[in-house]
């Protein structure tokens, strides 16, 4: 992305938080638009400035920051669970398998620490996390959502409910839409989330089973395009740990819609990408937007990812506010 894209994108922000600091909407859960308006006015402008340091050098960044939200939200809800440190006596969420690719944790970090030098013991790592997710896809094209706040941040978090709730990238459809309704979001809000592959990479050994192992008998997974199966072949050798590839080959720094045209040819890089067709209502959204050159998906993404950031929040005197993200008080 250009830099003066970059500045136009945060000039824009910066008029949205303004806009949004005259709003003052609760939601049934407990969170609110503008709830640090009085004890920390500066607390979007901040997030959002000190992530843009980051995201500037570094664009690659974008798809960790937006999946650390998912995999928080999908575990306990979202309360920064995935932000604690593991002890010698508990294993944390940052331990389990779909958890050890995260990276941006420092990230987190830095801005936790940029806010609490201004408003000391007031902002929830919960909160600053949802707010990190929306202005890194911001910032790398994607749409802009209002992030109703007042999260609390949790105490417990563990590795062995991380592996059992977050979804995994081997589900097939079945499993994917009961992973979703079992935390509130339809199936619309899975195709529509599903999307976020539009940025950030895969790693080989994930889609390793599909190309030399499909069925145990060493084939490849005939959903997948032939041709993309022959270039993933030369990209992600059999047992290579390390080699990652694009989840939207040639867009994968950009926030757009071009994710649904390469599943619609089913060039979807992992099962659950694939999974998207053997749904009526999956595969329809699908076939809409790789059509119709996502002609909703920005507004739907935002509406999702709102709804998502919701999922089973502490509020009021619920679980406490963390002064470093990655250990508890």
């Amino acid at each position: 992305m250009m830099a003066n894209q970059k500045l136009l994108l945060s000039l824009v922000f910066s008029q949205l938080v303004l806009a949004s600091f005259f709003l003052d909407l609760s939601n049934a859960n407990g969170l609110q638009l503008g709830f640090y308006k009085k004890t920390c006015p500066d607390l979007e402008l901040i997030v959002h400035r000190t992530l843009f340091g980051y995201i500037s050098r570094d664009q690659t960044l974008a798809a960790p920051l937006l999946r650390m939200h998912f995999h928080d939200c999908f575990v306990r809800g979202c309360d920064g669970s995935v932000l604690i440190n593991s002890t010698t006596k508990n294993q944390a969420e940052k331990a389990a398998i779909p958890n050890q690719t995260l990276r941006g944790f420092n990230v987190i970090d830095a801005i936790k620490s940029a806010v609490e030098k201004k408003c000391p013991g007031l902002v929830s790592c919960a909160d600053i996390l949802a707010m990190v997710a929306r202005d890194a896809v911001l910032m790398v094209g994607g749409p802009y959502w209002d992030v109703p706040t007042g999260r609390r941040d949790g105490r417990v978090s563990n590795s062995l409910e991380a592996l059992a709730q977050l979804p995994s990238p081997f589900a097939d459809i079945t499993t994917l839409k009961q992973n979703f309704a079992a935390k509130g979001l339809s199936v619309k809000d899975l195709v529509v989330l599903s999307g976020s592959h539009t940025i950030g990479i895969g790693h080989c050994f994930v889609v390793a089973i599909r190309l030399y192992n499909f069925t145990g008998k060493g084939d490849t997974d005939p959903s997948l395009d032939p041709n993309y199966a022959a270039y993933l072949k030369k990209k992600c050798k059999p047992g290579d740990l390390k080699t990652v590839a694009e989840m939207d080959p040639g867009s994968f720094k950009t926030f757009d819609d071009h994710y649904y045209t390469i599943v619609a040819k089913r060039r979807g890089l992992f099962p659950s990408d694939a999974a998207l067709l053997d749904d009526s209502e999956t595969k329809a959204y699908v076939r809409l937007q790789s059509h119709m050159h996502g002609y909703s998906f920005a507004q739907d993404f935002a509406e999702s990812m709102k709804k998502m950031g919701q999922i089973e929040v502490l509020t009021g005197k619920q679980g406490e506010i963390r002064k470093n993200c990655a250990v508890v008080n």
